[in-house]
């Protein structure tokens, strides 16, 4: 895994720990056609970092498409301020780094079905899933199909690689990505 942003440590059971209040990780070479992010919530961290919109926000997700931090789709997990599951991406041709796109070309993906999530607790076990059939995109939480929908092609940038994605909070975490 390629940390571009915060850190990872080892941890217990070949888990990775995140202590710091931003993370983002690749895997290069990986594919997007099915990913698992297996994580346990320890808690916010210690040091809040508000967005660059902004938003003072605890998550966790998956990232689909990662071409760069300019152009790249997410499964995000909200954990506060409102708890939910999120897809979105963000694009930004011809950029490519994020002080050049910052928090601009973020678009929201409506689901054709989504369910609700409750708050999670910290020190219980969780699981993030996504699964790609073509344009259709299935995202389970545990083990329930939390959302469900078409993802616009503009999002689907083939042969990039999955990662991850937190933001304030600490966790234990592995990633299961395929490799073609």
């Amino acid at each position: 895994m390629k940390v571009t942003e915060g850190s990872l440590e080892p941890g217990p059971d070949e888990q990775l720990l995140v202590e710091g209040p931003r993370m983002r990780a690749v895997v290069p070479g990986s594919s997007t056609s099915a990913v698992e992010l297996r994580f346990t919530l320890l808690g916010p961290t210690t040091n809040q970092v508000a967005l660059a919109s902004g938003e003072q926000r605890q998550q966790v997700g998956l990232k689909l498409f990662a071409v760069d931090a300019c152009n790249v789709l997410y499964a995000m997990w909200r954990l506060a301020p409102k708890p939910g599951l999120v897809v979105n991406f963000k694009r930004n041709p011809g950029q490519h780094l994020s002080r050049e796109c910052g928090n601009r070309g973020y678009t929201i993906v409506r689901p054709n079905q989504h369910t609700a999530l409750r708050p999670l607790e910290p020190g219980v076990a969780h699981t993030l899933r996504a699964r790609f059939d073509g344009p259709t995109l299935r995202v389970w939480v545990d083990d329930t199909l939390a959302w469900s929908g078409t993802v616009p092609e503009e999002a689907l940038a083939q042969g990039a690689p999955v990662g991850i994605r937190s933001d304030n909070v600490r966790l234990a975490l592995q990633l299961s990505a395929p490799l073609p």
